[in-house]
C-alpha cells in the first residue's frame, strides 16, 4: 500500500507488531474489510483510537531502511491483516479448546527455572509446569531440556504464557485404569512420596492419599519409615471432578491375613511345631504371627532360665520356631512355647551337678539375702548370704559380688522338683573355725573388742570373722547382771576366758567372771554344815527369804526354819541381819540352806550342858538324871541376875 502523504516511499514491514499504525486514509479505504473480518480485540482498540501524530509515525517509517521488495498495495495490506487476525483467533480458539476439554498435548522441555518447567506446547507462548509437579522422591526434576512431556493446558497467565499441568495429564492417562481397579478391586502398586497431614502421599501414576489408619492393620505411630518404599494398595475412593484418589493398604493386608488364617486354622493343633514371625513385644511376652493368626509366647515359656524382658531373646521381625501349647478354636486363641523345643535341663540336674562339685557361673542378680548365679542356660542357683563368707561382718551381698561377675561355687544341694540349687562360696576358702579349737583351747585367756551388746550377753571379736559370746551369767560372780551394758561398753577391749568351742555350729563361748576365783568355791572350802554365819536379808518370798552370807553367795532360809527357840516365827525384812546355821550345802548346784531354829536349839543344848557341869562341881552326890527343868530355869535366872 502506498502512503498518500509519502508517495515515494513503500511499506516494507509486515503488520505483525502493535507498533505499526495505519494511516487515516488507509483506514477509511478499508472500512469494508474491517467489517467483513473478525479482528483481534486489541487491534480493534488500536483502530478506534485516534492517531495523535501522523507525522511522528511517518518519521518512524522514514527512519527505517527502504525494502527492495515490491510495494504492497491496499489489497495486499487488507489480505495480510485478515490473515493475521485469523491466526490470532485460531490460536485463541485452540487454547480455549484445550483448556475447556483438558486435552492432553505433548510438549518439549525448553528450560527449568526455580519455579517452573518451561515447555513448548506448539502455541504462540510457552507452557509453564509448576516445578513441584515434576520432582521425584529425591527432589530432582523428572525431565531435562529436550525431553518430551505430556501436559494439560489450564489457563493463560496474565504475565504471559500458559499454565499447564503435568499431574492432570497423568490423571487423565491413568484415570480409566484406576476406575477399573476400583470397580474390580484389583490392587495397584505405588511409591510412597511424602508424609502429609493425616497420612501419606503415594504415587500410583498420579498422587493419591493414603490415610494413616489405612496403612497397617494395627495403628502406626511413625509413618516416616514408609517414605521411599513401594507398596501395594487398593483404590477405595475416586472423585474425577476434583481429581482426588483415596487408597488403602489395610484392606489388602486384612484379606491376606484372613486367607492365611483360614489355612492356619485348618492345620493348627496342640503339640504342632510352626514357624512364625515376631510381630510385637510386651513386658509379659511376644506376639507371633503364624500365618494370619497371632499367638502369645509368654515370657515364662520363652526360656528355661530367667528373662527380664522378651527382647533379651527375640526382636520384632525375627522368624522363630514355636510349639503350640494350647489352642482355643472358638476364641481363636493360641498359647505358644519356645523353651519346650529343648529338653528341660532340670531333668538330669542331679547327675550333672553332684553335691560338692565345684562349678563356675555368672551372677544374674543380687538381693538382700544372697546372689543368683546362672550355671547354664535355664539352670541357676542361689548363694545365700550366710554361704558367701565365714565372716559375720558382711552387711550386704553386693559388697562381695555384682551382676555379671564370674564366680566359683560349690554345690550344696539340688532340688529338681522345686528347681532349686543351693550354692556356697565360703567353702572354697579356709574355714577359720576348724582350727579354732586347737588355737583357743578351753581355759585360754583371750582379748578382743566388744562388737555388740544384747539382752542375753555380749559379742567379743577375738580375730577377723571370729566372735565369741559372753553370756550375761558369765559376767560376774557376785552381782546379779540384768544387761551386759551394766558391765561392758561397745567398742572397749576386754579379756575373757574360753569356755568352749563348737566349730560345727560356729560358736565360741567366753566368760569374764572366770578371770576371778569363784566365790562359791571359796565359801564351800571354808564352811561346813552346822556352822553359824551372819547374814543379811536380800529379798523375800512366800516360801522363805534369800540371805547374803558372803559377797556373791546367797542362802535360802525356808519359812519353816525362820522361828526362834520357842517356835515363834521370826519376821525377816529386807536389810535385817540375823545369825543362821548352815543346815544344807550343795556345791554342784551352788545352794546353801539356812536356819534360825537350829541356832536356838543349839543354844539350849549348850545351856543344859553348862548347868550340868556347874552342878556337878557343887555337889558330887548329885546326879544329872535328877536335874529338873525347874532347876535349869532357876539357874538361868540366877545367871542373868533376875
Amino acid at each position: 500500500m502506498v502512503d498518500n502523504h509519502h508517495s515515494d516511499r513503500t511499506e516494507s514491514k509486515p503488520l505483525t507488531t502493535e507498533l505499526e499504525v495505519l494511516a487515516p486514509e488507509a483506514t477509511a479505504e478499508n472500512t469494508g474489510l474491517s467489517s467483513e473480518s473478525t479482528p483481534n480485540p486489541q487491534h480493534e482498540t488500536a483502530q478506534s483510537e485516534p492517531v495523535e501524530s501522523p507525522v511522528a509515525v511517518a518519521t518512524e517509517v522514514e527512519a527505517e531502511p527502504v525494502a527492495e521488495e515490491a510495494d504492497y498495495d491496499a489489497a495486499d495490506f487488507a489480505e495480510a491483516l485478515a490473515n493475521f487476525e485469523r491466526e490470532q483467533k485460531a490460536e485463541s480458539d485452540a487454547a480455549q479448546s484445550l483448556t475447556a476439554e483438558e486435552t492432553i498435548v505433548t510438549g518439549t522441555v525448553i528450560k527449568i527455572t526455580d519455579k517452573h518447567v518451561v515447555v513448548d506446547i506448539g502455541l504462540k507462548s510457552e507452557g509453564l509446569i509448576p516445578l513441584d509437579q515434576v520432582l521425584d522422591i529425591n527432589g530432582a526434576p523428572k525431565f531435562q531440556p529436550g525431553e518430551q512431556v505430556e501436559v494439560v493446558v489450564e489457563r493463560e497467565e496474565q504475565e504471559g504464557g500458559y499454565l499447564v499441568s503435568y499431574e492432570k495429564a497423568l490423571r487423565h492417562k491413568v484415570w480409566d485404569k484406576l476406575e477399573a481397579a476400583a470397580n474390580e478391586k484389583v490392587p495397584v502398586k505405588g511409591m510412597v512420596l511424602s508424609r502429609v497431614k493425616g497420612g501419606l502421599t503415594v504415587d500410583i501414576g498420579i498422587k493419591a492419599f493414603l490415610p494413616g489408619s489405612q496403612v497397617e492393620i494395627r495403628p502406626v505411630r511413625n509413618l516416616d519409615g514408609y517414605i521411599g518404599t513401594e507398596i501395594e494398595v487398593r483404590v477405595i475412593k475416586l472423585n474425577k471432578k476434583r481429581g482426588n484418589v483415596v487408597i488403602s493398604r489395610k484392606e489388602l493386608l486384612e484379606e491376606e491375613q484372613n486367607e492365611k488364617k483360614t489355612v492356619t486354622l485348618s492345620t493348627l493343633e496342640e503339640g504342632s511345631i510352626l514357624t512364625g514371625t515376631v510381630k510385637n513385644l510386651t513386658d509379659y511376652g511376644a506376639f507371633v504371627d503364624m500365618g494370619g493368626l497371632d499367638g502369645l509366647l509368654h515370657i515364662t515359656d520363652m526360656s528355661w532360665g530367667r528373662l527380664t524382658h522378651p527382647r533379651d531373646l527375640v526382636n520384632v521381625g525375627d522368624e522363630i520356631q514355636v510349639k503350640v501349647l494350647k489352642f482355643d478354636k472358638d476364641k481363636q486363641r493360641v498359647s505358644l512355647g519356645f523353651k519346650q523345643l529343648t529338653p528341660d535341663p532340670w531333668l538330669d540336674a542331679t547327675e550333672r551337678y553332684p553335691i560338692g562339685a565345684q562349678v563356675r557361673g555368672r551372677v544374674l542378680s543380687v538381693t538382700d539375702y544372697g546372689a543368683f548365679v546362672e550355671l547354664e542356660q535355664g539352670i541357676e542357683g542361689l548363694v545365700h548370704v550366710s554361704e558367701m563368707t565365714w565372716s559375720k561382718r558382711m552387711k550386704h551381698p553386693s559388697k562381695l559380688v555384682k551382676p555379671g561377675d564370674e564366680v566359683d561355687t560349690i554345690i550344696l544341694s539340688v532340688n529338681p522338683n522345686d528347681r532349686r540349687i543351693s550354692l556356697g562360696m565360703k567353702q572354697l576358702q579356709e574355714n577359720p573355725w576348724e582350727q579354732l579349737e586347737d588355737k583357743y583351747p578351753a581355759g585360754a585367756v583371750v582379748e578382743g573388742r566388744v562388737r555388740n551388746l544384747t539382752d542375753f550377753g555380749a559379742f567379743i571379736e577375738i580375730e577377723d570373722g571370729i566372735d565369741g559370746l559372753v553370756h550375761v551369767s558369765n559376767l560376774s560372780w557376785t552381782k546379779r547382771i540384768k544387761h551386759p551394758s551394766e558391765v561392758l561398753k561397745k567398742g572397749e577391749k576386754v579379756k575373757a576366758v574360753v569356755l568352749g568351742v563348737e566349730p560345727e555350729n560356729r560358736r565360741l563361748s567366753l566368760g569374764v567372771k572366770q578371770l576371778q576365783p569363784d566365790v562359791w568355791d571359796t565359801f564351800f572350802a571354808q564352811h561346813r554344815i552346822g556352822d553359824v554365819v551372819k547374814g543379811k536379808v536380800l529379798r523375800t518370798a512366800q516360801f522363805g527369804a534369800f540371805i547374803e552370807i558372803a559377797e556373791g553367795v546367797e542362802g535360802l532360809c525356808h519359812v519353816s526354819e525362820a522361828v526362834d527357840e520357842n517356835n515363834v516365827p521370826v519376821t525377816l525384812n529386807v536389810g535385817d541381819e540375823h545369825e543362821f546355821r548352815i543346815v544344807k550345802m550343795n556345791q554342784d548346784e551352788k545352794k546353801v540352806g539356812l536356819s534360825i531354829r537350829a541356832v536356838g536349839e543349839e543354844a539350849s543344848r549348850a545351856e543344859v550342858e553348862s548347868y550340868k557341869d556347874r552342878d556337878h562341881k557343887g555337889s558330887s552326890s548329885s546326879s544329872s538324871s535328877s536335874t529338873t527343868l525347874g532347876d535349869l530355869i532357876n539357874w538361868k535366872r540366877s545367871e542373868f541376875g533376875e
